[in-house]
């Protein structure tokens, strides 16, 4: 396999891009995703700098008085991990910001790690607005691993620890376990009321339904809980990075379109854990295989995509679908269909989706390495040279 300090993260450009202009930058993503590992590359690169990891005691403690402690390091790049655990701390760091930029330091002070989006989101909107940008790192993605790992990545997910394991079975022990981690202390520490076990069930619910349309009232039924708790407790899944809800494309095309979003759990290792699926063979041979690539695809090319675009799914009551459309300023709107198989055809549903929309590209995601017309204005592209391509664009 390899180690996860010589895989280059394509967000790293970007990330050294944003600490040139901005004094703080912000880098969300899931727990054990990578994010630490991509600061210490980055330091690597800028000395010098100081980490802090606002969950070890000795380092809160330190910042017991923040103002004071930080002046004194205002020549290096301040790494805060987990931040969101100190919401007190974004007003000092405005006054730091504000302070440096009056003796001409204006960009490069701190770099803030988080794992839950909307904290982070709402702390420092409040308080470091114009002063900030926002970068997300996902799991490892198919174009940052060799193209022959492409179906390890998908078995097993793109948390590092889990990718880079020995074996399948250990694999399936590291993701177990963060699923553990996040039952029992991460997501109680947001404020729910649910058993663990009842937040497992729920979220093996959502396994079992990856890529299905959100019904709230059956998901509540079926954990014999209102309908209120159980939207509550996906919004915090959300807001973790954990799920993703896609939402249906509108259109003012006088058609009945399905009004739902689509929920998919957005780290493909995690569902397989949720299901108890420990290899590729046992994938393979599950019902969740379709729904499972169909969810990885997705948020591989999501990734990939140029800034602005707007992601969603297109369903009406005649049976027209599309999995994915993409909105992207400038290169208009792209119609995919996710298909496993190499030699797949696009079903008749996104052909009528197609007369409807008038994308200006169809496109058939398939696992292969290879892109071919296929007829009928669709043309079939392998994951990764999509991804590629879409990363491509401006």
């Amino acid at each position: 396999m390899y180690d996860l300090h010589v895989i280059t993260r394509q967000l790293l450009p970007r990330l050294l891009e944003c600490i040139g202009q901005f004094p703080a930058v912000a880098l969300l993503g899931p727990r054990q995703a990578g994010k630490t590992t991509l600061a210490e590359m980055l330091a690597a690169q800028r000395h010098p700098s100081l980490y802090l990891d606002l969950e070890s005691p000795t380092d809160r403690a330190k910042l017991l008085d923040p103002e004071a402690y930080l002046a004194r390091h205002e020549d290096k790049l301040v790494i805060l991990d987990e931040v969101q655990r100190m919401p007190d701390l974004f007003q000092p760091l405005r006054g730091l910001i504000d302070r440096g930029r009056r003796k001409g330091i204006g960009h490069g002070r701190f770099l803030l790690l988080g794992s839950a989006s909307g904290d982070l989101l709402r702390q420092s909107g409040e308080s470091l607005a114009g002063r900030i940008a926002y970068l997300e790192l996902p799991p490892l993605l198919v174009t940052e691993v060799a193209p022959g790992q492409q179906d390890a990545l998908w078995m097993r997910g793109g948390f590092p620890d889990s990718f880079l394991a020995q074996d399948d079975r250990l694999s399936l022990r590291w993701r177990q376990n963060l699923i553990g981690t996040y039952l029992e202390r991460d997501i109680p520490a947001h404020g729910t009321r649910l058993p663990a076990e009842t937040l497992r069930r729920f979220w093996t619910m959502l396994a079992h339904h990856q890529g299905g349309l959100l019904n709230l009232a059956q998901l509540g039924r079926n954990l014999m809980a209102d309908t209120k708790t159980v939207s509550r407790y996906l919004d915090l899944l959300v807001d973790l990075l954990l799920v993703r809800r896609l939402q249906p494309w509108h259109g003012n095309l006088g058609k009945r379109l399905v009004k739902a979003p689509k929920v998919y759990i957005r780290d493909s290792g995690l569902v397989h854990a949720l299901l108890g699926i420990g290899d590729l063979d046992g994938l393979l041979g599950h019902p969740v295989v379709g729904a499972s690539w169909e969810g990885f695809a997705l948020e591989n090319l999501l990734d990939a995509t140029p800034f602005n675009t707007v992601p969603g799914f297109y369903r009406s009551s005649n049976g027209a679908e599309v999995d994915l459309l993409l909105d992207m300023p400038g290169h208009g709107l792209w119609a995919i269909e996710i298909k496993r198989g190499a030699t797949a055809r696009p079903r008749r549903g996104f052909h009528a989706a197609c007369a409807d929309l008038q994308p200006a590209r169809r496109l058939l995601v398939h696992p292969g390495n290879e892109r071919y017309p296929i007829g009928e204005g669709v043309e079939a592209a392998g994951l990764r040279l999509l991804a590629e391509e879409l990363r491509q664009l401006k």
